[in-house]
């Protein structure tokens, strides 16, 4: 079903154009000199009123994620991959969903520690959650996209690494510009990376969460019956 594979899509084109339009806002009011330096994206998005649609963008965005990575890792369950590794993959993406609704409603200039752990666990763990997807994506029967799938996952998992370790090295050595340069394209290699999983999710054609109940046997209820006390 085709409605499955937009949420992907609107993921990734709805968060890369809610960075940018936070980006032009913030150079239009003056909040960020782009003469001086090229601004990271937490600087862009921490003055309001540009603040307001970039935590909205992060919040929108971290609800999809979660949504996208339980139905990746129900798929996948469906195709008898049921290994540790599908789990571990549910519990990274979810952790990377929740790293950025923290970065998204604890600006840097207001709880900055708060705002580097969830930087850490939306771009760090969030690489180690696409490697993980990029294993599973041989171990999947039947996987979809075709022989170029693959490839291009690993390919766009080694570009976040070495754009998140790019990004590190360079804020240490005092090269704002470029490490912020490397963190806006981060960014969108992650969200292309979501969005790539519009290819698996077009041959979703249903997806429904059932609650089971625990079944009291009625030697339970009879003990329970026989302990009550009635009221004098």
């Amino acid at each position: 079903m085709w409605g499955w594979a937009l949420l992907p899509v609107l993921l990734a084109v709805g968060g890369s154009v809610g960075f940018w339009a936070v980006y032009a806002m913030a150079v239009a009011n003056g909040s960020v000199n782009i003469t001086e330096s090229f601004p990271y994206i937490s600087t862009c998005g921490s003055y309001s009123p540009q603040s307001c649609i970039f935590g909205q963008v992060l919040n929108i965005g971290a609800f999809l994620g979660v949504v996208i990575c339980y139905l990746k890792y129900q798929q996948l369950r469906d195709y008898g991959c049921n290994s540790h590794l599908n789990l571990a993959g549910l519990i990274f993406g979810l952790l990377c969903a929740l790293g950025s609704s923290v970065v998204g409603n604890f600006q840097q200039y207001n709880q900055l520690e708060t705002h580097l752990f969830g930087a850490f666990l939306a771009f760090v763990v969030g690489i180690f959650y696409f490697w993980i997807q990029a294993v599973l994506t041989y171990r999947a029967k039947p996987r979809h996209g075709g022989s170029w799938i693959g490839p291009l996952r690993f390919c766009l998992s080694a570009c976040g690494t070495a754009l998140l370790v790019a990004t590190c090295v360079l804020f240490s050595l005092g090269l704002d510009s470029e490490s912020a340069y490397c963190e806006w394209a981060l960014a969108m290699d992650l969200f292309l990376l979501f969005g790539l999983f519009a290819v698996d999710f077009w041959h979703v054609d249903s997806c429904s969460v059932h609650v089971q109940y625990c079944m009291v046997n009625r030697e339970t209820l009879d003990i329970q019956a026989s302990t009550q006390t009635l009221p004098l």
